[in-house]
């Protein structure tokens, strides 16, 4: 994993009111306070950012919000910006969700048009890419991603992308049960590093963490991590249990 941080993230989707997101994340961050060799984030809903803020502040836990529109301020009725985020303690933002692009009409230029707006306000995006299950039994997986990860980062410079995290979560993994082997996963993320590589440099593609997303537990976390592009992990359902999560955290132990 050369000297990258291996990173645990949860997305929360549309899960918690802020009585039971504020009460999630107290009860994560007692469980992992001591967990100073890994970076650890949760995005709760938009409602819930300002008050778990408040309950992560000073801890090992970052806080990042789902989604963000582009633009600063303006008649978005329903929409958020990056510097509402980052005035709400957001440190992180996931951008390009496949379910944003499935059921909200996201398409690689919006993510694109996001991730500057993260980049222009100091919120580190975390960049989401992944096939279908028809585009991975059509063989197109290489494909798909080459197009989504070369749109999303277009017109960027090395020093925007610095931060950047990228998710790859194949679409027919998320919320399925089905998850990558460990095998299928390195085999992509060495993939999206070569790529990272021909278009950024050998500095930052061995700097970028690429995390893996898709139906990730407690029971297959290890194994993922021992692949030597795998860096870290955007979970889903397994990140609403502050004990749960945690086990995730300290896959090490």
């Amino acid at each position: 994993m050369e000297n990258r941080k291996p990173f645990i993230a949860g997305n929360w989707k549309m899960f918690k009111t802020c009585s039971e997101a504020v009460n999630t994340a107290g009860q994560l961050v007692k469980l992992v306070k001591h967990a100073n060799d890994i970076d650890v984030m949760i995005a709760p809903p938009f409602t819930a950012l300002v008050p778990v803020s408040d309950v992560v502040k000073g801890s090992c836990v970052s806080l990042g919000a789902q989604n963000l529109f582009w633009e600063d301020e303006g008649a978005y009725t329903g929409e958020i910006s990056s510097a509402m985020l980052v005035s709400a303690g957001c440190k992180y933002v996931i951008i390009g969700h496949s379910e944003r692009r499935q059921y909200f009409g996201e398409t690689d230029e919006t993510v694109n048009k996001k991730i500057g707006s993260a980049i222009k306000d100091d919120l580190i995006p975390i960049f989401c890419v992944g096939e279908s299950e028809k585009e991975r039994e059509s063989k197109a997986t290489f494909s798909v991603l080459d197009k989504q990860v070369k749109r999303g980062i277009e017109g960027f410079s090395t020093d925007d992308l610095e931060a950047l995290v990228i998710a790859y979560e194949p679409v027919w993994a998320i919320g399925t049960g089905k998850t990558a082997t460990s095998s299928q996963a390195q085999e992509v993320h060495q993939f999206l590093r070569s790529m990272l590589d021909k278009i950024l440099g050998n500095m930052l593609a061995k700097s970028i963490r690429i995390l893996y997303g898709g139906s990730v537990k407690p029971s297959n976390i290890k194994e993922l991590m021992t692949m030597p592009d795998v860096d870290g992990a955007l979970v889903g359902g397994a990140s609403l249990s502050a004990e749960t999560f945690s086990k995730l955290v300290h896959y090490q132990v």
